[in-house]
């Protein structure tokens, strides 16, 4: 099961259930792959609702590969996500959101 404290996200892709982490490596991917702008313009793009298929992909790719998955986004083409594209979307967004926010501390 994923860890939400480390900013884990689980997705079920081909029937196998993966987990997702954006690492400061899979950070780096992303903004590398980000056709426009940093990771900053993704994250506004996700929290005003403007974001394409092409973020949703790039936020699966850099999560399941700082999760240890060796694959590129040409392997996730004919993959099977449960849930579909809505629930990737939902997958990229709260793992994009847990990126970023710190956890929560007792005292």
């Amino acid at each position: 099961m994923a860890n939400p404290w480390r900013g884990e996200v689980e997705l079920v892709l081909d029937g196998e259930r993966r987990v997702m982490r954006l690492t400061l490596g899979a950070l780096a991917e992303l903004e590398a792959a980000l056709d426009e702008g940093a990771l900053i313009d993704l994250v506004r793009r996700f929290e005003g609702g403007a974001c394409s298929s092409r973020d949703v992909l790039a936020l699966i790719v850099a999560g399941l590969r700082g999760g240890g998955w060796q694959g590129t986004a040409a392997d996730l083409v004919s993959a099977e996500i449960t849930g579909g594209p809505m629930a990737a979307a939902r997958a990229a967004a709260e793992l994009l959101a847990r990126a970023f926010t710190p956890p929560e501390t007792t005292g």
